[in-house]
């Protein structure tokens, strides 16, 4: 198979369902898989002939085989054990999951020790597989999507899942922002859109300014615990409760039966969006004193909103801070478009009519929208798109533990990336010859409330008294959102630096051993190579930055490059200020190349 790295394609690695698209000469295309269909399944079996099934073949089988068959693994990825979330959706899944000695997640599979990385690496092989098979060409790197809320070590955990599948990642976008690339507006009228992505597994609420080729995201906001996932929950939940109350049978009991039931809910929470009513009959459910016993229930679509309305309320938060942040009422918009299956449902379109005040466009396929951007942010990056520049901004605000256990701010959430900010911190200490640097991400005022992302201790301070030595600590986050942090002696210039590695990931040689493991692993599939289908294209969505934030007291905007090598698929010139968005958007001529 011949070799063409030009090729790169985008991939929308998502809970529920997982899309991937490639530019097809100047249009973005989305590439069915091996079934013909235009998402494949995020579930991942493995099953007692020891082979990997992904995708409707992993799906198909899970009834018989519950606890080998993984779904929703982006939930676990880059998180610890001991997350509350963690805990909680531990005892909603059939498979069994489980903590290692550092606080890793890990799925116990067969007698082995899956990680969420491994797994969603198989997710990524079928893709690969699926894809190379049908342009008949090697394909080995990609661009993929994350939830923008994602922290550090989420986004490090999905770009390990690349490396293990075998593509270089050039890329981590965030959703929203991709699915905005796939939206098709007129590109030489300023606008002002919300992107609102309910999905699986998370929820996502983007603003962002557009012009002249241009697109700048002005805020993001979220919840990387609420999606279709909770949604199902919620039937599962109302029948089990019907059961229990009618003959005495805790469905929770029989992992079989309770999968049963779970992919019912799955399929009358797509249908209510259509239907008033579904009816739910699984016969032969259970068993109670010899006598087989059946599931049949009526569920109307008023009774599923009234259950799951505390959901939808829950994304009221998101989208009124998004919109805060970014300095704009709702009238301020001039159009909402809708992103993730769970947009589908007629409750929640009402809720984004009511938050927003108009009416969302649905003219976007919302299951497909984020590959499509992904493939044109890859066509970007490989100069083949040079009508479009993406500024995306970080999330969540980045910063150091100091003295109290106080959390000291940075980078402030939603400045424009890849971006470089420094501080400057005194020794508390008399003749104190070392500090610790404690990396953080969030927005609480108090340092353990925070995500840990990494720490090192930097030593070799000059013995002076408390407050006389200075050490200025900078981060930089590159346009994929990793992090890197530099400590430096203002006095000697003596500096240490770190990329930070999420503390909830693999190590290099567990990486390096995954890698080498997943190269003669080949996803099992019955199907036949379908011919690709018509898609239709989609045209790149632009805007405008206005003007870059304004650096906090006692931080530095720096138009430099952080001291350490740039990162893979990077050029020096990464990070930007406020006078090169100004620049680019007085000539807005040639963006090509980013």
């Amino acid at each position: 198979m011949a070799e063409k790295p030009n090729i790169t394609i985008g991939i929308d690695l998502g809970t529920s369902n997982s899309c991937v698209a490639y530019l097809n000469g100047d249009e973005p295309q989305v590439l069915p898989n091996s079934d013909g269909q235009p998402t494949t399944p995020s579930v991942v079996a493995f099953t007692a002939q020891k082979s990997w099934l992904v995708g409707l073949d992993a799906k198909h089988q899970a009834v018989t085989n519950p606890t080998g068959t993984v779904s929703s693994i982006k939930r676990f990825i880059g998180k610890k054990i001991t997350d509350g979330d963690v805990q909680k959706d531990i005892k909603l899944v059939p498979y069994k999951v489980e903590g290692v000695e550092n606080g890793d997640i890990r799925v116990h599979l067969d007698d082995q020790l899956k990680s969420p990385e491994e797994i969603s690496a198989v997710i990524l092989q079928k893709i690969k597989q699926d894809v190379e098979s049908r342009l008949g060409e090697a394909v080995t790197s990609a661009v993929i999507t994350v939830p923008a809320y994602f922290n550090d070590s989420q986004r490090q955990a999905t770009k390990d899942a690349g490396k293990i599948a075998g593509f270089e990642v050039l890329r981590i976008i965030n959703e929203p922002t991709a699915a905005a690339l796939a939206y098709d507006f007129d590109s030489k009228k300023r606008q002002k859109i919300a992107v609102y992505d309910l999905g699986g597994g998370t929820l996502d609420v983007t603003v962002l300014e557009m012009v002249n080729g241009l697109y700048r995201v002005l805020s993001t906001c979220g919840d990387t615990h609420l999606g279709g996932d909770d949604f199902d929950q919620a039937i599962i939940q109302w029948g089990i409760e019907k059961f229990k109350a009618d003959t005495g049978v805790d469905l929770r009991e029989d992992p079989v039966a309770l999968q049963r039931l779970r992919e019912a809910a799955e399929k009358a929470k797509c249908d209510l969006s259509t239907a008033a009513s579904v009816d739910i009959n699984l016969p032969f459910i259970a068993k109670r004193d010899g006598s087989t016993l059946n599931f049949s229930y009526s569920l109307t679509r008023a009774e599923f909103e009234a259950m799951t309305n505390v959901l939808v309320e829950r994304s009221q938060e998101p989208c009124k801070k998004a919109l805060r942040d970014a300095g704009l009422a709702p009238t301020d918009l001039n159009d909402v478009i809708l992103v993730g299956g769970m947009t589908r449902m007629p409750k929640v379109r009402e809720f984004v009519k009511r938050i927003f005040g108009k009416d969302p466009n649905t003219k976007v396929n919302p299951d497909e929208a984020v590959a499509v951007g992904a493939a044109l942010q890859a066509g970007i990056i490989n100069g083949k798109v040079r009508n479009a520049l993406l500024l995306d901004v970080t999330p969540l605000s980045l910063g150091v533990e100091t003295l109290g256990g106080t959390f000291s701010v940075i980078i402030p959430r939603n400045t424009t990336v890849p971006t470089k900010m420094s501080k400057l911190y005194s020794t508390v200490k008399d003749f104190q010859t070392s500090v610790n640097v404690k990396v953080l991400q969030g927005e609480s005022k108090l340092a353990d409330h925070n995500k840990t992302l990494g720490f090192f201790s930097f030593i070799g301070l000059p013995s002076a008294p408390a407050g006389e030595v200075q050490v200025e600590v900078t981060f930089a986050i590159d346009s994929n959102g990793i992090v890197h942090v530099t400590a430096k002696n203002v006095a000697t210039g003596q500096m240490q630096q770190m990329k930070v590695s999420a503390t909830s990931g693999l190590s290099p040689d567990e990486l390096e051993k995954l890698v080498q493991k997943a190269k003669g692993r080949v996803i099992e599939t019955g199907q036949k190579k379908e011919p690709v289908p018509e898609v239709k294209a989609a045209t790149p969505v632009t805007s405008a930055p206005p003007s870059a934030p304004k650096p906090q007291p006692s931080q530095v905007a720096s138009p430099l490059p952080p001291p350490m090598a740039p990162a893979p698929g990077q050029d020096d010139n990464e990070f930007l200020t406020g006078d090169m968005i100004n620049s680019l958007l007085n000539d807005p001529g040639d963006k090509g190349g980013r």
